[in-house]
């Protein structure tokens, strides 16, 4: 929850629906490297101390959900790179300050106000608005104004994604040259792009872009693109038009974990055994985000290593999150798609339609032993579905204690035995055929970070030498195609809503 740099100063706090309680101390200004701070969803009261104008390298600050009362402080009209900035949900008071309103970096603003305020509130966000040539969903305002006279609270949006045009998108991608194709899969296909300031842009093209009506996609948009953590692939934009739909991400230059694993070579060496478990974590990192911390809870429906991008520092980074539910041609609660590729899909979530979190946890468990073991979840074998399940595969040398034969050839057996058997029981743990038997990703998460605690005391005391003449050989023969797009199965009947 306390991220350091190499340094040792402290530059992320994430301390979201901890319970904490009690208030926040004015010596939070001492931490003047602090990049991220969040602390929503607690019990936290008491002003806002002005200290935390001291903050100077604060990017994202999110106090909402909590019982503060008091003011906005002027001081956080100091903090010139804070980005993202989200109050809402506690009991403050008063006016948005000017400070606050000109701030030039900042690209969404959340806080709650009572409508008996509204015209002086209404009077500030348009000078704001103005200020800043922030481009906000008529639907927005017509919410905002439609509340008048109640006398409840509102949460006001200020959309921080940039709507791009076919023509900017085109001449990124060079007219969507399939040179330029990085990925495919059930939801489109991904180009990367190039702007003109020289940002390097990943640009998905959706499938079926008639499905979604202009509203509803472009509210969907907006909440993806309200989901920040450093383990979720960041949105930056959108376009749509009657025959198109597509999303701009960063481009990620390593690629996908699954991209890694399976063509790895002179260019490309095999991800390490200590860089694969950081990766389970980080990957974790981002689903407990999207379960426990965003409000409405996200629900991925795709976990799999091509959904798991590297950054330039090979951080895992969710992504297509939120996809299935933008994409969804149906809003009956009868039928419904269900999308997700065949080896990761949950049991329960291919018979009923129905997915929760504990089918994402599912979906982890698939990838942590695609990450053990560098295979497919399930061999095509030459388009022949389910000739040889990683799962049943794994489950039975755990059984026979031959662990060892799990392991990615390419580690050349250097990883540690005691590691490897934790990995594999929690990856058991959360592909279980019952939900209610599976661990909630908070809780594999601590796992993995007891796992990753045990690598780095072991790297921390000079390190010891993992590859100490290990043979092993595998007991199926996995195919060696590169995998095969998402497998999307339409129109199964539900017992019930998704």
């Amino acid at each position: 929850m306390v991220g350091c740099s190499p340094e040792g100063f402290v530059v992320s706090l994430e301390m979201a629906s901890v319970g904490l309680s009690g208030t926040l101390s004015p010596s939070i200004g001492n931490l003047t490297h602090l990049r991220t701070m969040l602390l929503q969803n607690n019990k936290l009261s008491g002003n806002i101390p002005t200290e935390i104008g001291k903050l100077s390298e604060l990017q994202t600050l999110d106090l909402s959900g909590n019982q503060f009362s008091g003011e906005i402080p002027s001081s956080l009209g100091r903090l010139t790179r804070l980005s993202y900035l989200r109050l809402s949900k506690n009991k403050l008071s008063g006016q948005i300050p000017k400070d606050v309103a000109d701030l030039s970096s900042l690209s969404v603003l959340y806080k709650q106000v009572r409508t008996q305020k509204s015209p002086v509130i209404i009077i500030i966000i348009t000078y704001w608005l103005l200020l800043q040539s922030v481009s906000v969903p008529y639907s927005s305002f017509l919410s905002y104004f439609s509340c008048l006279g109640f006398q409840q609270d509102y949460e006001f949006n200020i959309g921080n994604l940039k709507r791009f045009s076919l023509r900017e998108l085109q001449t990124a991608t060079s007219n969507f040259n399939p040179k330029n194709i990085i990925g495919q899969g059930g939801f489109g296909v991904v180009y990367k792009g190039v702007l003109p300031n020289k940002t390097m842009i990943a640009v998905k093209r959706l499938k079926d872009p008639s499905v979604t009506g202009e509203v509803q996609f472009q509210t969907e948009v907006e909440m993806i693109g309200l989901a920040l953590h450093r383990n979720l692939l960041q949105l930056y934009g959108f376009c749509m038009t009657p025959k198109e739909k597509l999303l701009v991400y960063p481009h990620m230059p390593n690629g996908s974990v699954a991209d890694r694993l399976r063509d790895s070579g002179q260019e490309n060496p095999s991800l390490d055994w200590s860089k694969r478990m950081r990766i389970a974590i980080g990957a974790s990192r981002g689903l407990v985000y999207l379960h426990e911390q965003c409000n409405p809870k996200i629900i991925h429906r795709d976990v799999k290593a091509a959904n798991i991008l590297l950054d330039e520092s090979f951080e895992a980074v969710v992504g297509d999150f939120g996809l299935a539910k933008l994409l969804d041609p149906r809003v009956s609660h009868v039928t419904t798609a269900v999308r997700g590729t065949v080896g990761h899909i949950a049991p329960e979530y291919l018979s009923t339609g129905q997915s929760s979190e504990k089918t994402d946890v599912f979906g982890f468990g698939i990838l942590l032993l695609e990450l053990i073991t560098g295979q497919k979840a399930l061999d095509a074998a030459n388009g022949q579905v389910q000739k040889g399940m990683i799962l049943d595969w794994v489950r039975n040398l755990h059984g026979e204690k031959r662990l060892d034969e799990l392991v990615d050839k390419n580690l050349k057996g250097c990883f540690n035995s005691d590691e490897l058997e934790k990995a594999v029981e929690l990856a058991i743990r959360c592909t279980q055929s019952s939900p209610d038997l599976r661990p909630r990703m908070s809780e594999a998460l601590k796992i993995l970070e007891g796992i990753n605690g045990q690598i780095e005391h072991t790297e921390s005391q000079g390190g010891v030498d993992l590859c100490q003449g290990r043979t092993f050989s595998f007991s199926w023969n996995f195919s060696d195609a590169r995998e095969e797009s998402s497998v999307v199965i339409e129109a199964i009947e539900l017992s019930g809503p998704r």
